[in-house]
């Protein structure tokens, strides 16, 4: 490890001096915020088809229920990961697509699923054997 990450690190686990608060930390702050499985699967499916309406990605991730889709696509677009585009028409037709930040992410999301995808079946049996 570098000085620096290291010197990152120890300040991601140290406590502002009055002890309200941890400091920011890039790993524990951005993955809280986009490493919940509906964020990740989301995101897959605008990066494999580019733009996508809300119908779309509700077909194409069939176990996440309308609300939870509606509260990811806000809270990717809120961390400038994903761009709504609303078009005035009757109905009004909404597509969402990654931003350039969030294409930036994509090829570590891929290794994360690449790694997953290899390792499945130890991950399972190991949590079988307990």
């Amino acid at each position: 490890m570098k000085k620096d990450e290291k010197k990152s690190s120890e300040q991601c686990r140290s406590k502002l001096t009055n002890g309200a608060a941890p400091c920011f930390c890039p790993v524990r702050d951005i993955l809280g915020r986009i490493g919940d499985k509906w964020s990740v699967l989301t995101m897959l499916e605008l990066h494999t088809n580019e733009v996508m309406r809300f119908s779309e990605l509700s077909k194409a991730i069939p176990d996440v229920s309308q609300k939870m889709l509606t509260v990811t696509l806000r809270e990717l677009e809120g961390h400038r990961l994903v761009t709504r585009k609303i078009y005035p028409e009757v109905p009004p037709r909404v597509e969402y697509r990654l931003t350039e930040v969030g294409k930036t992410l994509m090829p570590h999301v891929e290794g994360l699923i690449g790694w997953a995808m290899e390792h499945k079946d130890d991950c399972v049996l190991g949590v079988a054997q307990g």
